[in-house]
C-alpha cells in the first residue's frame, strides 16, 4: 500500500473513532485513560481540565501514546497506535470549536479557565488492519 492509501485509511479509522486511550508517564510509567479525539488534518484534540493529573504529567512530559480504533468485535478489528507530542492549549477558538453541552457537567463553558485543549501531534501512527499479521507506519 503506498503513502496516500495509508494515510486514506488511518483517516477512515479516526473518522469513525473518537474514544480510545491516552497514554502519559507518571514516576516513569504509564499512565493511560479514555478520551474523546477530534481529528483535524492528523493531529488530534481533546479537552480536559487543567487541574487533572494527565495535564501535569504532559507538562513533565509531553509524549504520549494513543490507542484508538478497536471497537471489540474481536482478533482483526482495525486500530492505530499513535505516538505525538501533546501540547496544552486555552486558544479561545480552540474551546470553542471543540465545546459540546455534554461537557456542561465538568465546565461552566467554553470561556471556563479549567477547561483546555489538548492538542497531540503524531510523530508516527501505525496502522493494524484487518488480516495483516503486522503494522504499516505512517511516518510524518
Amino acid at each position: 500500500m503506498n503513502s496516500q492509501e495509508l494515510k486514506d485509511k488511518v483517516l477512515q479509522v479516526l473518522e469513525n473513532n473518537k474514544v480510545g486511550t491516552l497514554a502519559t508517564v507518571k514516576n516513569n510509567r504509564p499512565h493511560s485513560r479514555y478520551m474523546t479525539f477530534f481529528n483535524k488534518e492528523l493531529t488530534l484534540y481533546t479537552p480536559t481540565n487543567k487541574e487533572t493529573h494527565k495535564a501535569e504529567e504532559i507538562e513533565a512530559n509531553p509524549y504520549v501514546h494513543i490507542l484508538i480504533g478497536y471497537q471489540g468485535e474481536g482478533v482483526g478489528d482495525a486500530y492505530l497506535e499513535v505516538e505525538g507530542k501533546a501540547e496544552i492549549q486555552e486558544d479561545k477558538e480552540l474551546k470553542e470549536q471543540f465545546w459540546n453541552d455534554y461537557m456542561k457537567n465538568w465546565f461552566d463553558g467554553p470561556e471556563d479557565p479549567e477547561y483546555i485543549i489538548l492538542k497531540i501531534t503524531p510523530e508516527q501512527v501505525r496502522l493494524m488492519s484487518k488480516g495483516d499479521t503486522t503494522p504499516q507506519t505512517l511516518e510524518l
